[in-house]
């Protein structure tokens, strides 16, 4: 026992401070890995403990606009109970043609913000929506309309189904007047319709109070193509001018509006609007008018509405129906054995997931002590040769033997190349061979 304590502080003794100094760094590396391979493998299911520095760095700002989100799928569970699960299809939007309007209630002027219903492209590459604010101050709303693109995979159905809000473009195409000075004053957008090509959207502005009706609308052409959009005042004008020259009918005098229905299919270019006078208890319908998508050469079409044939290409879905109870029970069914797949999968993929950093946790470990233990040998070479654990003394001879030590190591490492190297002439002779007698 004595003989045994006697040598270890011998030994103990033999080494200097460097060395020392050398032992405990690599004791505290060591155990940094063993700390990291143990916070890997707590962490390999998400806990929420973290480390200060680490809640810093979630906790730093980010900008929501240079953020891309990923919209969560909905996942179905197999002890889901039968609720009855309502089912879509596409249908055209402006059917028939002029028909959509904003379904405004009553929780708007709760909530401050309406989102109409989007509609789709003919390409389905886009979806637009309006957005209606209302301002309490005033009592006065305004309206943006914004575009979502739609993605390229998936049928025309899901393309709508996936379009969400947080996906849309950042700034609104379309924008009415956003002053709070008038009060009650009412300003909202419609979609109408797009072109056949998708490259041009007819919407309306309506404008007017909350407190007398609509004043007046506005049929608007937003191109695609130019990002520009066109308000078709001059419909209204010529509207107007006729009725004045041909009738002497003077509207400005008189209550009247006009209703834009869509493009019209022989001239895809062009939009049309039926008018209509209110000068008494029955509107005075006064024809139907087409114009340019830019706002050129307004005429006046006919006053019988079968004399225009109207293009409809927007798409809405519309809820038919619901999901039948005997298809949520086969999905639960099948639900579950996913579910049991998945659990036996993801068991066995955590205990093959926590070997591999058992044994690259290991491997670190091995490497690390190599590299001590070679360390330690140049320690002990250093003090056989008389010198210290500095390379202030004996530096040349220490060289010397560390060479002749990595020349034994290439040495050795030639002569295994050369053994491989003749196992592989050996085999390609036997191949040889078989190949000879088995043409």
């Amino acid at each position: 026992m004595t003989n045994s304590a006697s040598t270890l502080a011998f030994e103990f003794k033999k080494k200097d401070a460097r060395e020392r100094e050398a032992e405990y760094v690599h004791n505290v590396l060591k155990e940094e890995e063993k700390e990291k391979y143990e916070r890997k493998k707590f962490n390999y299911k998400p806990s929420g403990y973290m480390t200060v520095e680490e809640y810093e760095a979630l906790s730093t700002y980010q900008d929501k606009a240079a953020t891309d989100y990923e919209i969560p799928e909905q996942v179905k569970r197999s002890d889901m109970k039968y609720v009855p699960e309502p089912t879509y299809r596409i249908v055209r939007y402006n059917d028939p043609p002029g028909s959509p309007e904003l379904n405004i209630t009553k929780q708007f002027y709760k909530r401050g913000q309406y989102n109409g219903q989007g509609i789709a492209s003919p390409d389905f590459k886009m979806m637009v929506y309006p957005v209606v604010y209302y301002y309490p101050n005033s009592a006065s709303t305004a309206s943006d309309l914004f575009v979502i693109p739609l993605e390229d995979d998936g049928t025309s159905l899901s393309k709508i189904m996936r379009a969400n809000v947080a996906k849309r473009l950042p700034d609104p195409i379309v924008s009415t007047e956003k002053s709070i000075d008038n009060l009650s004053a009412f300003r909202t957008l419609t979609p109408i319709d797009f072109s056949a090509d998708s490259t041009k959207l007819l919407l309306k502005e309506k404008i007017g109070s909350s407190q007398d009706g609509i004043w007046k609308t506005n049929a608007i052409v937003y191109d695609f193509e130019t990002k520009n959009s066109y308000n078709l005042v001059e419909l209204r004008d010529a509207i107007i001018y006729y009725w004045k020259e041909n009738k002497g009918m003077n509207l400005d005098d008189l209550r009247w509006d006009i209703y834009p229905l869509g493009f019209l299919k022989d001239e895809p270019d062009r939009v049309a609007a039926c008018a209509y006078a209110y000068t008494g208890k029955v509107p005075v319908f006064l024809g139907i008018w087409s114009i340019d998508s830019h706002g050129e050469q307004s005429r006046l079409i006919s006053f019988d509405i079968k004399d225009i044939e109207l293009s409809v290409n927007g798409f809405k879905i519309i809820q038919d129906g619901v999901v039948r109870p005997i298809i949520i029970e086969n999905e639960e069914k099948a639900q579950k054995k996913i579910e049991k797949q998945e659990a036996k999968a993801a068991k066995e993929k955590e205990k093959a997931d926590f070997k591999q950093m058992e044994l690259e946790y290991k491997a670190k470990i091995k490497e690390m002590d190599e590299k001590f233990k070679e360390q330690k040998k140049d320690f002990t070479r250093r003090q056989n040769i008389g010198g210290t654990t500095t390379f202030n003394e004996a530096p040349v001879k220490f060289r010397e033997l560390k060479i002749k030590e990595l020349q034994k190591q290439i040495e050795k490492g030639e002569k295994e190349q050369q053994k491989l190297l003749k196992e592989l002439q050996k085999l390609d002779e036997e191949l040889k061979k078989i190949q000879t007698s088995n043409p």
